[in-house]
């Protein structure tokens, strides 16, 4: 009988229509049905009104397990996840109804939509226990949850049980991986597919194509392009977005470009992926006109095509026509309350430089999105304002917002940027006080301890990490390397290689880095041999650092072969060749390379004048270097210090100490320590104490704790036999707490690097050791006399020879 009443719902447009029939439904007495009252939660549900269908459902007398199922269902379609949660946990423990298989998937899915992996597992106990674990739907269920909270081996555990595997369950695998960062499992297990015989659809090609643009291989990506076509795969739109996104992210823009042509009408979202595309690949004005096109065709934009706008303002720093853009927005009334667009006006305000804009709409925003909060700690940081950036992490903090990996991330490396150890420290409390503490925060503490100079904490923090990803090793191998521990980030870089662990381009630059800091050629090679054996893509960086290592390994001709098959070259590869021609006194090849660059379109800047005043000075080619002195303001390059000290240092060593003198004294900046020692050494090397006695003066007004400086004015007084003024700068030396920093030796034994100085007996750890080398001595002094002996009998021979 209630059957007949069905056409009815069917026929109800809107919540007016559906609460008549619920009326008729009530004083028909109907309502006691169970069919038509569970076809009113879930229409209700369906019009927005769960409210109504929450009413409904506490109204009727005995619900049944359907009708717990239905409305279960009906909060998952509404995202209210916790109230799913709270009506299956209410529904299990009432024991007058009866757990059925169809409520399970619902479930599930609340679970991983509120992120609560142990209700999940609560939920997979419960489906085997009610022996619903080989439901082919909640099999598939079990395979999403799992896969979307990131719990792959779950998620693969589950998957390999599976008696019968369809295409949902196949693309649901696939699917988990890509999502979940592990692009190329996916695409293993998407192989694996096909050789079962499963032919993929649209759903399972859309992972598949996004697989390969993470991944960035184009020939992959054009294997999966034909075999779409191939397969004739129906599309129903989405596949082509993803076609454009995913050769847009394997540098191939003219395909993409050639896949948009082809569409005749195009959507929103193919529009968007094109925009995007373009400024995924840096062409930020073509993805503007590609939006404006868009408005000529009537299309409207969304809030992912104005994201991506205003991304492309903020590249080219338009602040006009990013104004424009927002009061285009205002007036659409696209998003009033800044929820989704208010990071991107953030980061739009930053980047043009307009931080009280920045401010106004942070406070719009107010506590509701830590994103947007997050963006403006960010760029920032990125931008020098570390100051701001850390107001702005209280100010979050004072409104009720609680950090997250993210703001606590980027505040740390506005502390390490700055040198604030004590403000660093305070967020590491902050942290542990909170336990907030991730992969993402715990790297970020080792790089700030790192820039702190705190190596020691920096590595405590690393050793207490279990799980290390290659980001984490990288951290702190950059870390020892850039604090002058290069012995440390070489031995971290072999337990890496040891013990098979990934490795990436940025844990070959750093410990690259390290083996030039040493001059550790022989590891230089073997890098550069291993580079070549992973796989790793040669680029930009990773040549100009091979070139650097070469170079300062003492190895030119193989620096100037990396440096010359280099495919592009930027001003940082340039200036690391004419340095390595320097160092190795070759400066008329040092000059010629200058030269070249500039013809090529290369602008010089202050580090590569730098380089080429120091290969004159080492050269003593006055001339030139004064030439390369004049010419720096023509390219836009202001004289700094380093530059003033290396002219200095060249007409210093040249003689040409009055001069020399006149350039300190013309400096727009008073002189530092380090010029001073540069025009003093030239006093050294040409016995011109008249002139040392002329600056006397400017030499007692400086203040420095360079112990090179103090160490270099004292040996000149030694030198003249000046013991009484020796005797003072030794005296201010001590009373300042300065002492001279001892040198130190590297040696290999065993593929270990071992650093020490004079005294060091750390290394000396076995008394077979000490006994070798007092054997060793000993045989020295016995090589000593015999050579000694042998040249006195030379003499004799010579004498003999001599006086017949």
């Amino acid at each position: 009988m209630t059957t007949l009443y069905m056409p009815l719902f069917r026929s109800c447009t809107n919540l007016r229509s559906l609460a008549q029939l619920h009326a008729y439904l009530l004083v028909s007495g109907l309502h006691h049905d169970p069919l038509p009252s569970t076809k009113l939660i879930e229409s209700y549900a369906q019009m927005g009104s769960f409210q109504s269908s929450k009413l409904v459902f506490k109204t009727f007398p005995n619900p049944d397990s359907f009708m717990w199922g239905v409305l279960i269902k009906c909060s998952v379609w509404n995202s209210f996840f916790q109230e799913a949660i709270f009506l299956y946990h209410t529904m299990i423990n009432n024991s007058q109804v009866q757990i059925s298989n169809f409520i399970f998937p619902s479930v599930l899915r609340a679970c991983s939509g509120s992120g609560h992996l142990g209700i999940g597992g609560t939920v997979h106990g419960t489906i085997i226990k009610n022996g619903f674990d080989d439901d082919s739907v909640i099999q598939t269920s079990l395979l999403c949850m799992y896969g979307e909270l990131g719990c792959l081996s779950y998620a693969k555990k589950v998957f390999d049980e599976m008696p019968i595997r369809d295409l949902v369950s196949w693309s649901s695998i696939v699917m988990s991986y890509v999502e979940n960062w592990k692009a190329s499992e996916g695409l293993e297990m998407f192989r694996l597919m096909v050789l079962e015989g499963t032919r993929p659809d649209s759903v399972t090609m859309l992972s598949v194509a996004e697989a390969c643009g993470e991944l960035g291989f184009f020939k992959l990506a054009r294997l999966v392009h034909g075999y779409i076509v191939r397969r004739e795969i129906e599309n129903d739109g989405s596949l082509t977005n993803s076609l454009v996104a995913m050769y847009s992210k394997c540098s191939d823009l003219r395909s993409a470009e050639r896949i948009f042509l082809n569409v005749t009408n195009r959507s929103v979202a193919l529009w968007t992926a094109m925009i995007s595309s373009y400024n995924r690949s840096g062409r930020l004005a073509d993805a503007l006109k590609a939006f404006f096109d868009m408005l000529d065709s009537r299309v409207e934009p969304n809030s992912v095509t104005i994201m991506s706008v205003l991304g492309s303002y903020a590249g080219l720093g338009w602040l006009r026509e990013g104004k424009s853009a927002h009061c285009y927005i205002i007036r659409k009334e696209m998003d009033p309350e800044y929820d989704v667009l208010g990071p991107f006006f953030i980061e739009l305000y930053l980047k043009c430089g307009e931080l009280n804009y920045a401010e106004k709409v942070l406070h719009m925003v107010g506590e509701r999105n830590i994103v947007s909060w997050n963006m403006f700690i960010s760029i920032c940081t990125g931008k020098g304002l570390l100051i701001e950036a850390l107001v702005c992490f209280v100010q979050m903090q004072t409104r009720g917002l609680m950090p997250d990996s993210y703001s606590l991330a980027s505040s740390l490396s506005a502390s390490a940027d700055g040198g604030l150890l004590q403000i660093g420290d305070q967020i590491h409390g902050h942290i542990i006080k909170k336990g907030l503490s991730d992969e993402f925060v715990q790297n970020s503490l080792i790089d700030m301890y790192s820039k702190c100079g705190l190596t020691e904490l920096a590595y405590m923090i690393f050793d207490k990490i279990k799980e290390k990803s290659v980001v984490t090793w990288n951290s702190m191998i950059c870390g020892f390397s850039q604090n002058g521990n290069s012995v440390q980030a070489i031995n971290l870089f072999n337990q890496m290689y040891l013990n098979a662990l990934e490795m990436n381009d940025v844990t070959f630059l750093s410990v690259l880095q390290a083996c030039s800091n040493l001059g550790y050629l022989e590891k230089g090679k073997w890098l550069h041999h291993k580079l070549l054996t992973y796989g790793i893509r040669r680029d930009l960086y990773i040549d100009t650092a091979l070139t650097d290592m070469y170079a300062k390994c003492g190895d030119l001709l193989m620096a100037q072969r990396v440096f010359d098959i280099m495919s592009e070259k930027s001003v940082v590869s340039w200036s690391v060749m004419i340095a390595g021609y320097g160092a190795h006194g070759r400066v008329n090849a040092a000059i010629s390379l200058f030269n070249r660059m500039v013809e090529s379109g290369v602008k010089p800047n202050q580090i590569t004048f730098m380089n080429i005043l120091s290969a004159c000075s080492h050269a003593g080619s006055i001339e030139d270097g004064k030439s390369f002195f004049n010419s720096m303001r023509d390219f836009g390059v202001e004289p700094n210090s380093e530059h003033y000290a290396s002219m200095v240092d060249l007409l210093s060593r040249g003689g040409d100490l009055n001069e020399a003198y006149r350039i300190i004294k013309s400096m727009p900046f008073p002189a530092d320590a380090s010029i001073w020692s540069a025009l003093l050494n030239g006093c050294r090397i040409h016995h011109r104490m008249d002139m040392i006695k002329t600056i006397e003066q400017d030499l007692l007004d400086i203040n420095t704790d360079d112990t090179g400086y103090y160490t270099l004015l004292s040996n000149i007084y030694a030198e003249e036999g000046n013991w009484k003024e020796f005797g003072k700068l030794r005296s201010v030396m001590k009373s300042i707490g300065l002492r001279k920093v001892p040198g130190y030796s590297i040696i290999e034994l065993d593929k270990r690097v071992y650093r020490f100085g004079v005294g060091d007996t750390s290394l000396l750890k076995t008394e077979e050791t000490l006994s070798f080398l007092e054997n060793f001595q000993i045989l020295a002094q016995e090589q000593v006399r015999n050579l000694e002996n042998n040249n006195s009998m030379i003499d004799a021979v010579i004498i003999s020879k001599d006086v017949y």
